[in-house]
């Protein structure tokens, strides 16, 4: 199991990535060892480009050389490739009624994670990009988003993974409670105040090692944004 464990992993990646945190974040609750190799996205390197030649696009994990693009098939590849290891995605049962409940909670996570990369980054990128009324819009819509997703969420600590453990929509979606300040920021609106219970889970995952090791400060995400938005000429 150890020597599984030590696996030959390498992750291109670039630092401030959510979706690339997401497969740092998912690898250490499992306890693989990785190796981390930041990409400069203006000037991409060869290896990244050989290895996603249709996105060309981080993050991209190499296992023993053979490349697995785009974070959630990643999060999924990394729950087969090492099923000894604490899985994120619910566990599957033996045939019968059972096995219907879990691929239908298996089928639900992956939903959810769906619903995530669709909806929350794009939109957050709006509101750093626009001004007036389709900024206003942007807010209305990143507090439905993350309305929709406490509702979800309920009254449990964690979307999944049971036992104080994150699981697949957890990983999916805490990268993203870095650039909560920033939405706030450019949004002029609370998500403590519009989500209460969606910021407690942020902060209970951020007591968590493995988030707390792989996330960057809110503060150095914004400033980030700030020279995005001078690279692009936006005032």
């Amino acid at each position: 199991m150890a020597a599984e464990k030590k696996a030959d992993l390498v992750l291109l990646d670039f630092w401030v990535s959510p979706f690339g945190q997401r497969c740092r974040i998912a690898m250490a609750e499992k306890g693989l060892d990785f190796e981390y190799r930041e990409e400069d996205l203006a000037n991409k390197s060869d290896l990244l480009l050989r290895s996603n030649p249709v996105h060309k696009k981080i993050p991209v994990l190499l296992h023993a050389g053979r490349p697995v693009c785009e974070s959630l098939v990643i999060l999924s590849y990394l729950d087969e490739a090492f099923p000894d290891t604490p899985q994120l995605l619910p566990p599957l049962s033996a045939a019968g009624a059972g096995a219907a409940d879990a691929a239908y909670a298996r089928a639900r996570a992956r939903f959810w994670a769906d619903y995530i990369d669709k909806k929350l980054y794009d939109c957050g990128s709006r509101l750093w990009k626009l001004k007036g009324e389709p900024q206003a819009q942007a807010r209305a819509e990143m507090v439905e988003i993350l309305r929709t997703l406490e509702a979800e969420l309920g009254d449990r600590d964690f979307f999944g993974g049971g036992g104080g453990r994150l699981g697949f929509v957890d990983v999916a979606l805490v990268p993203f409670t870095s650039w909560f300040y920033s939405y706030e920021r450019y949004g002029g609106f609370s998500v403590e105040e519009a989500c209460p219970k969606l910021a407690a889970w942020a902060r209970r995952c951020g007591e968590i090692d493995s988030v707390a090791k792989h996330l960057h400060s809110p503060e150095k995400v914004y400033d980030f944004i700030g020279v995005l938005k001078k690279k692009y000429g936006i005032e």
